[in-house]
């Protein structure tokens, strides 16, 4: 059986409803979902405008319906129904239909039941109301409950709007257009007209639209993408050179050896892809509620309408069929879950916006769910456990000090190397010149160099260390390092003690690798990791039963970001990773890792809270609505229940809400 990647229905693949896309086929309990798979953007304004029609005719609906007293006023409720009912209501019964057809209940068939029901009922009973002499109609219990679903269901899809949004962020890397050696010149062309073993030029600052092979020229090369690590390598004659890196200060020619779809920007582009649909899906407690609810309400509501057909027409009451329709359609129109609708929604709003009070920006609430499970927290090393930039350490001077600060900062200032950046910006505390420089050049590899009032001046690297020389004479030495971010060490000793398996990974090697992980007492680490092999890695946690979190900062994450059951992306990130991740982390505290946890436990646990409320007072209802009040009430109890059920709507999602609330208190309390 495969799964609807859409509604995650198990669907035989024998259907005939499916898509294929990057090599793989996707079947569909439906025509809509895969119309939802296939055209997502039209799908969401067609649920946009289905809610803004809901909304502009519900709204006076409701204010009419209790505000107001006139003779028409259950036609004119009738006519205000309508849009809502007949069009902003029509994805509910799409959905009903596929569960009846697959013989499962959900959310959408209880909601069909109610709201059909209801409608169908009030238009019998303003257009003839010989046949039930009842006063009051259940226009108002429709519309609300549809509108206020359908305000859960468009949230979800702008959720799932931007799920993909970082894959396709990703193909901008590369140019659209690429400069190929055509005979002895060369020309520039739309990087889809070039084909394998063709010879293409790619010049200093430009992106590398292709995986190649160099045959001329060195450079170094930005693989940050690919392994997280911002130092450059170089890179010359007979090096691979990977799609989506850019080449920093040398012009290099490369022959072609993969492109388009096989290139490993587009590979990567469909891995997220994959990764996205194929992630762990939020725990759908209300359908499931509902797969046993529905048939309840329907056992229910027959036998009770059974029942009294058949008690009163044995004593020869008139109205016996009346008044049985009327305990059938109270039933089901009171075991409608409102309540159950709202559970989720507003508690995972209110709880969002305590952790954005906290500087924790959660950008997918379903991922809220898993969140509370988890027990395997994954960082990545660089510019996740360390700053992101480098930093200048060890600074050594042997000549005068503002001589040596302005010779530093007029060579870096006209480089575009991370160590440039690093130095600039240690010198901003310094005092210095701006000289002129003459006949600078940046020299992949080695260094920098250029003349100063006839003075060769270089800057350049030897082993570990930077020197900046004067006539081949050393006037400073400094070294280039990543510190660990200030908050690392308190948030992996509170996750350790809360019983949180912790894990690094990273593409550095395994020195730099081993020499954190011993500093912060993680036992079990990766290195040498490319961005596949960390959602390997993420997935080899998944196979053995664990939730796992994955807290990145780059591109070469966003993989393992979108495996991972919650991805945290750095603010201090690329576009890419904080586009992929589920929750971003604002100020960049790792004590809010921690603290992720601590409000995800407390959310999922309200949210079974409100469901349980909600399931409790619908199931006490019932038997109102099937006419356990009527012996001492008598049977005019059913001229005044479609009042009582609007009432004890509100009254339950009063309740809910309320109980909601109280999340702020217990979040402040625990993360103090």
């Amino acid at each position: 059986m495969a799964t609807d990647p859409v509604c995650g229905m198990y669907v035989s693949e024998d259907s005939n409803i499916y898509s294929d896309k990057d090599g793989t086929r996707y079947y569909f309990c439906s025509q809509g979902c895969k119309e939802k798979f296939d055209s997502p953007d039209i799908e969401e304004k067609s649920l946009k405008y289905k809610l803004i029609i809901a909304w502009v005719f519900s709204i006076p609906l409701l204010i009419i319906d209790y505000l107001f007293k006139f003779s028409f006023k259950n036609y004119l409720l009738f006519v205000l129904v309508l849009p809502v009912q007949l069009y902003s209501g029509s994805s509910f019964y799409k959905g009903a239909y596929q569960a009846v057809k697959n013989k499962m209940g959900n959310m959408d068939l209880l909601i069909t039941l109610g709201t059909l029901t209801a409608f169908i009922f009030s238009i019998i009973i303003t257009f003839d109301s010989k046949i039930f002499p009842v006063k009051y109609t259940y226009f108002d219990a429709s519309a609300f409950i549809i509108t206020l679903i359908l305000t859960g269901s468009y949230i979800e899809s702008l959720t799932k709007k931007k799920a993909n949004s970082s894959a396709n962020k990703l193909l901008s890397l590369l140019p659209s257009k690429v400069h190929l050696y055509y005979g002895n010149k060369i020309v520039d062309t739309k990087i889809d007209d070039i084909k394998i073993n063709d010879k293409i030029l790619i010049r200093p600052g430009e992106n590398i639209p292709v995986d190649g092979k160099i045959f001329s020229g060195e450079s170094e090369i930005d693989e940050s993408m690919i392994t997280g690590e911002e130092i450059p390598v170089l890179k010359k004659t007979d090096d691979n050179v990977i799609s989506g890196t850019k080449n920093i200060n040398g012009e290099i020619s490369v022959i072609v050896k993969n492109y388009g779809a096989n290139s490993t920007v587009n590979k990567i582009y469909s891995m997220i892809q994959m990764a996205s649909m194929g992630r762990a899906k939020i725990q759908r407690i209300a359908d499931i509620f509902s797969s046993y609810f529905v048939p309840v309400v329907l056992i229910a509501a027959l036998s009770s309408s059974i029942f009294w057909y058949f008690y009163l027409r044995s004593v020869n009451n008139p109205l016996y069929t009346v008044i049985a329709i009327l305990v059938f359609v109270s039933v089901v129109v009171i075991a409608c879950p409102c309540a159950i609708g709202l559970a989720a929604p507003i508690t995972l709003l209110i709880s969002s916006n305590k952790a954005s009070e906290n500087g924790i920006l959660i950008k997918n609430s379903s991922s809220i769910d898993r969140l509370s499970k988890i027990d395997t927290v994954i960082f990545d090393k660089t510019g996740t456990l360390t700053d992101n930039n480098p930093e200048i350490t060890d600074l050594e001077l042997y000549y005068d000090n503002e001589y040596v600060y302005s010779l530093l900062y007029s060579m870096e200032i006209k480089s575009n190397h991370p160590v440039a950046y690093a130095i600039i910006n240690y010198l901003k505390n310094y005092k210095y010149d701006i000289l002129n420089i003459e006949n600078f050049k940046e020299i992949p590899g080695y260094g920098v160099t250029g003349y100063y009032n006839d003075d060769f001046i270089e800057i350049k690297k030897n082993n570990d260390k930077i020197s900046l020389m004067v006539n081949s004479k050393e006037y400073a030495s400094m070294k280039i390092s990543y510190g660990l971010r200030e908050t690392v060490k308190n948030s992996i000793k509170k996750l350790k003690k809360n019983n949180i398996n912790i894990i690094i990974v990273t593409g550095d090697s395994k020195e730099n690798a081993e020499k954190v992980a011993d500093y912060l007492d993680v036992n079990t680490y990766y290195y040498d990791i490319k961005p596949e092999g960390k959602s390997e890695i993420v997935k080899k946690y998944q196979s053995t039963g664990n939730y796992v979190m994955f807290v990145g900062d780059g591109i070469n994450d966003t993989i393992a970001m979108e495996t991972a059951d919650v991805g945290v992306a750095m603010s201090s990130g690329s576009d890419i990773a904080k586009e992929s991740g589920d929750i971003i982390l604002l100020n960049n505290d790792l004590n809010n890792i921690y603290n992720m946890l601590i409000i995800g436990k407390y959310t999922i646990s309200k949210v079974k809270q409100n469901i349980g409320w909600a399931i409790g007072y619908n199931s006490a209802l019932i038997p109102v609505a099937a006419g356990i009040m009527v012996p001492l009430l008598g049977l005019g109890i059913y001229d005044v229940l479609p009042i009582f059920a609007a009432l004890a709507m509100g009254l339950s999602s009063t309740t809910v809400v309320l109980n909601s609330l109280r999340i702020k208190g217990h979040i402040k309390n625990a993360i103090a």
